[in-house]
C-alpha cells in the first residue's frame, strides 16, 4: 500500500492533472509532461514504451518529478517536488492502476464507450507507477521558499 500523504498534499494531487518527469538515459537528461492519477503518494501514468522517457525509465528507473500550480505571482507559488523510481505495472496490479486512473480521466475508460482513436492509442501504451522516495511540497503562501519535506518512509 502506497503512503499517504498530509492533506494539502493529497489535495494538491488529486486537482492538478500534469506532471513534468525528469529522466536521464544516453542522451542526456529529459523531461516530459504526462497526465498522472495518484495513489497516496504514487503517481500513476501511462507512456509509448518508445518515448524517450519510457526507454531512459527502462535503462535507469530513478527519475524526478514536479507537479506545480500555473501562477504569475512569487507568492502564488505551490507544488509538488520528487525523486523516486519507476517501475512498469502489469497484471493485477495495472488492472487496478487503469481503474484508478479512469477515475481521474474518463475519456480513457471502458473500451466501448472511448473514440476509436484513443482505444487504438491506449493499446500501444505501457502503464507506469512512479514510487516516491523523498517528496517535498512547496508553497510560498506561508514564505519566500517555503517548503516541507514529507517522509514517506521510503529509503
Amino acid at each position: 500500500m502506497p503512503p499517504t500523504l498530509p492533506p494539502p498534499v493529497a489535495q494538491h494531487l488529486q486537482r492538478h492533472h500534469v506532471m513534468t518527469l525528469a529522466t536521464l538515459g544516453a542522451d542526456g537528461p529529459w523531461a516530459a509532461a504526462v497526465f498522472y492519477a495518484s495513489d497516496g503518494a504514487d503517481l500513476l501514468f501511462l507512456s509509448s514504451p518508445v518515448s524517450r522517457h519510457a526507454r531512459n525509465l527502462a535503462q535507469d528507473p530513478r527519475c524526478a518529478a514536479t507537479i506545480q500550480s500555473d501562477c504569475s505571482d512569487w507568492a502564488q507559488i505551490k507544488g509538488v517536488q520528487l525523486q523516486g523510481k519507476v517501475r512498469q505495472l502489469q497484471g493485477d496490479e495495472q488492472a487496478r492502476g487503469q481503474r484508478l486512473y479512469e477515475q481521474k480521466f474518463p475519456l480513457v475508460g471502458p473500451s466501448g464507450l472511448i473514440p476509436a482513436a484513443i482505444a487504438a492509442a491506449l493499446a500501444r501504451v505501457r502503464w507506469y507507477r512512479l514510487e516516491p522516495e523523498r517528496l517535498y511540497f512547496i508553497d510560498n503562501s506561508l514564505g519566500f521558499g517555503h517548503r516541507d519535506e514529507i517522509d514517506l518512509g521510503r529509503g
